[in-house]
């Protein structure tokens, strides 16, 4: 019941200003976020990469509102995929995107009749054309960006962006949202067309009209198309922490004939860690989806909704430093 709220919350800045505030935020979100700047997650990477396990990283901070903004969000990719040649991590290391935050959601025309982004006739094309370098830039380095999934309003221009970027780079992935209505047959269409898809539950307030609401039809929407996935001729990558849905996900893959390296899972940094470290030991190729940077507001509170643990400790933390 928390978790809609919790969501609502994620989009106030009220609310923002005040968990901002909090005394015991730090600690809370020092857990989910690996830090504010690159230098920050490089260490973090490196341990990761040292256990066994593989990256994909978020530079979080979706919710611009300038093309100044998205051209920003562009370099801070660059800057990381510059980091990681150097360091020769990567084949270990892909990279998560938002398009809101490469400019997707900036109203047409972005930019306005002149100035910076005047020859990008909508938010979609300033999207494509930012999120390209970095695409091209990790590939250079022998690595791959998956697309995020965002609220049901994006869904369409992120697939065809996603379409567009395969033809040139076809390992680019997608993901997507078992609580969505439309999602089986995303999954049958992107399965059969051989992508990378990684499926996750969902983490925005969706309403009714798109998306399921009970928790155990998710779930079983999310097995159906783990199903779609598995016996299709794309890479799976399964996010989730749920030990029932990991365990389901091992026998879809071995009743599909698939090999350790031809699947993956994926948890989020911060969360499971025990878990990630067992699955890796038993030669699953398991990812560790970490996010870094100083707009961390929006990622952390759909991490508070995922799960009320996280809530209980969020709330003892302040409690404790107040």
């Amino acid at each position: 019941m928390l978790g809609p709220v919790i969501l609502a919350a994620s989009r106030s800045d009220k609310m923002r200003r005040f968990v901002s505030a909090a005394p015991g935020t730090k600690q809370v979100v020092d857990r989910f976020i690996a830090g504010e700047t690159v230098e920050d997650v490089i260490p973090i990477v490196q341990d990761i990469t040292g256990r066994g396990l593989e990256v994909t990283l978020d530079v979080v901070g979706e919710d611009i509102t300038t093309v100044e903004q998205s051209y920003a969000a562009r370099d801070a990719y660059l800057e990381l995929i510059g980091r990681l040649k150097e360091l020769g991590l990567g084949e270990r290391a892909e990279m998560s995107v938002k398009l809101s935050m490469f400019g997707q959601s900036l109203p047409s025309p972005a930019g306005g009749p002149s100035g910076p982004a005047a020859a990008f006739p909508n938010g979609h094309e300033l999207a494509l054309a930012n999120v390209r370098p970095v695409v091209e830039a990790a590939a250079g380095i022998g690595t791959t960006v998956t697309l995020d999934a965002e609220d049901h309003t994006t869904l369409d221009s992120m697939f065809a962006i996603h379409q567009e970027l395969r033809k040139d780079f076809p390992q680019t992935g997608c993901v997507i949202q078992a609580y969505l209505f439309r999602t089986e047959e995303d999954a049958r269409r992107l399965a059969a067309d051989g992508s990378r898809v990684r499926i996750v539950k969902g983490a925005y307030k969706e309403p009714a009209s798109v998306a399921l609401q009970d928790k155990s039809e998710i779930d079983k929407a999310y097995v159906r198309i783990m199903k779609i996935l598995m016996d299709g001729e794309g890479y799976p990558m399964i996010g989730s922490h749920d030990p029932r849905l990991i365990s389901i996900g091992q026998e879809l893959a071995r009743r599909a004939g698939r090999k350790l390296d031809e699947y993956e899972f994926q948890m989020l940094y911060g969360i499971r860690s025990e878990e990630q470290n067992r699955l890796a030991a038993e030669g699953h190729r398991m990812r560790v989806y970490t996010a870094y940077g100083t707009d961390w507001y929006g990622y952390f509170m759909r991490r508070l909704a995922e799960k009320p643990a996280n809530l209980l400790f969020f709330a003892r933390s302040i409690l404790t430093k107040g």
